[in-house]
């Protein structure tokens, strides 16, 4: 059931479609290319979008215009068309334009039904030339791309890949909602490290020296602190690290959870309920997108293994990683090889984690942290915090880094801390991992890395 109004503005009369909840505007169309099929054989229709194709063998010209949602045919025929239309078909690839039309059958076309064209305006003529061919039948390297990402984004590729990720977004917050955590929005610039480290952007605060955050850690341990209980963001999150590598972002979007009167357990449960709500909205929702990249998702168990014995079945494998040290890239192939394409490593050394893990009581040489690494890369880690203000001055410490420095955060502690844990997803990695994108940048809309700061 759909109804329709309309208003006027000073450019131009707004007619409305109300379907299914939706309002669709109709300024410019009146439906969407995805909307049409054969049994609107002889319905007007107008639709907009850009050339994709162009054809013409003199008495028919050929379009294919291309909306976010789809391809149709646009076919002119002479003594059929009329010929200011058919004149005004000659258009370039990557035109702008709106087609009015009526909805032919025609078993022919791909689609099995075409437009037959009553008007075809030109909205903004191209006074520049395209920077490669949007259609991908010639390959155009991923710089030439991203310095055109604007171009890029018309590519059905690189248009699968970001509808993908707008379902891992909502499926990340559809798990997250259904288990009543509330939405919070951490600053991006803090006074100091949040997590220790050197590697952080500096910028100039008024009279002060201040950073980019490299995590929203100290925020959500403060919201919780606070009584919120349960909290989740997506924030960006920045780091300073001069790489060049097809893994690494100087800005790029975390995930995060934090959960009081909790413990890694319950935190680890939970990431493996978030992991497979975003399996679940990409399977529901992006199965064209999916084949379009020719990926066959499939939504994996997650063994949740030990430190330790991750070790073991490592060096059975020929690795030389020792009790201490983080897995290589090398390392996280082979536990995938082991326990399937999803798994979850807890109990890291308490020397190789962050400052706030909170060591286990039984062994205080591991902490209860924990990663999940998917198809060879990790992609999220997390822990419980230290809720204890004297233990967590202890492990600054030993880091060689000043508890007064940290004064602010550890007094949150003196004032009745619950014990409490969490964990973050990096977006572009998981986005980079669903899609068999070979270079994180791919699944960043406007990467930042070390060359990087435009468009």
């Amino acid at each position: 059931m759909h109804y329709r109004y309309a208003f006027t503005n000073r450019y131009f009369n707004l007619e409305c479609r109300v379907k299914y909840g939706v309002i669709l505007s109709n300024a410019y169309r009146t439906h969407y290319i995805n909307e049409l099929n054969g049994d609107m054989d002889g319905k007007e229709v107008t639709v907009a979008g850009w050339v994709h194709e162009t054809r013409n063998i003199g008495k028919i010209v050929f379009l294919l215009v291309r909306d976010h949602s789809g391809i149709v045919q646009v076919t002119a025929k002479e003594g059929v068309t009329a010929p200011e239309v058919m004149k005004a078909m000659d258009l370039q690839k990557e035109s702008v334009v709106v087609v009015k039309g009526m909805v032919k059958k025609n078993q022919q076309a791909k689609l099995g039904y075409e437009l037959s064209p009553i008007s075809v305006t030109n909205l903004n003529p191209l006074s520049a030339g395209i920077p490669f061919e949007v259609t991908g039948k010639v390959p155009a390297d991923i710089d030439v791309r991203l310095n055109y990402r604007y171009i890029d984004l018309r590519r059905k590729e690189t248009t699968a890949i970001f509808n993908i990720q707008s379902s891992i977004l909502r499926g990340f917050r559809n798990f997250a909602l259904k288990n009543k955590f509330e939405e919070i929005r951490p600053p991006s610039i803090v006074e100091a490290a949040t997590e220790g480290g050197a590697d952080l952007f500096s910028i100039d605060y008024f009279e002060k020296k201040a950073y980019l955050a490299q995590s929203p850690q100290i925020y959500k341990q403060l919201a919780v602190i606070g009584g919120m209980d349960r909290v989740f963001m997506a924030v960006p999150v920045f780091r300073a690290e001069k790489h060049n590598t097809v893994f690494h972002l100087n800005e790029s979007t975390q995930m995060d959870i934090e959960m009081g009167f909790a413990n890694h357990d319950d935190a680890i449960f939970m990431l493996k309920e978030a992991f497979g709500s975003i399996i679940d909205s990409v399977l529901e929702s992006n199965k064209e997108d999916l084949e379009t990249l020719g990926i066959n998702l499939t939504k994996p168990s997650i063994d949740v293994v030990a430190y330790k014995d991750a070790l073991k079945k490592l060096s059975a494998n020929g690795s030389r990683i020792e009790f201490g040290q983080d897995f290589s890239r090398e390392d996280e192939a082979i536990l995938t090889k082991e326990y399937g394409e999803a798994v979850i490593i807890k109990e890291y050394p308490t020397s190789i984690r962050a400052f706030y893990s909170m060591p286990n009581e039984k062994d205080p040489e591991i902490s209860n942290s924990y990663d999940l690494i998917y198809k060879g890369l990790e992609i999220s880690s997390g822990a419980q915090r230290i809720h204890l203000p004297k233990l967590l001055e202890e492990a600054l410490t030993k880091r060689g880094l000043n508890p007064k420095d940290f004064e602010f955060y550890i007094n949150a502690f003196r004032m009745g801390a619950p014990p409490h844990a969490g964990w973050s997803l990096g977006l572009e990695r998981i986005t980079m991992k669903i899609t068999g994108s070979s270079n994180i940048r791919e699944c960043t809309m406007f990467p930042r890395d070390r060359d990087r700061l435009t468009p």
